[in-house]
């Protein structure tokens, strides 16, 4: 099974695809989209939708998982976040993909083991889980860690 795992952000959504046959895992890609914070709102979205229907098209997962949506301080910021997972939820809505969502501390729990690890030890962990796999940046990182998680929380769906 493919898998898409997501790390919404209007600032630079990180991607990560992996494969998923039992318990075993296997890197195939990641990457991120970074938007141009000039842009207009709109602007934005579309391109974060369409970089990732890219993605989509170039990997054809089996699913995709993202992290739950966090409510932040600064609800501007929230608002921001909710409004990036939207556009990424319609590229993958658009390519008849389902989409689990997983909170992030469950998320860091089935990747290191404890709900809350730093992000560093999730990057460590990862270099464990898969050997030699060029990761782009923490978003990716990110990304391939909901992958990874959605792989050992919904092996199935």
């Amino acid at each position: 099974m493919i898998i898409l795992g997501l790390d919404p952000s209007l600032s630079c959504t990180g991607w990560g695809v992996i494969r998923a046959e039992g318990s075993r895992i296997a890197h195939i890609a990641n990457g991120q989209v970074p938007t141009d914070a000039k842009a207009s709102m709109p602007e934005r979205l579309a391109a974060l939708q369409a970089a990732l229907a890219e993605v989509i098209a170039t990997h054809r997962p089996d699913r995709a998982a993202a992290e739950e949506v966090f409510v932040n301080k600064n609800p501007q910021s929230t608002l921001k976040l909710a409004q990036a997972r939207g556009a990424v939820l319609a590229a993958c809505g658009a390519a008849g993909l389902t989409v689990n969502e997983h909170a992030a501390r469950l998320v860091k729990k089935a990747v290191v083991g404890t709900g809350g690890a730093e992000k560093a030890q999730v990057q460590a962990m990862l270099k464990v889980l898969l050997p030699g796999a060029p990761i782009t940046g923490a978003d990716a990182a990110d990304a391939l860690a909901v992958a990874i998680a959605d792989a050992h929380l919904s092996p199935r769906s």
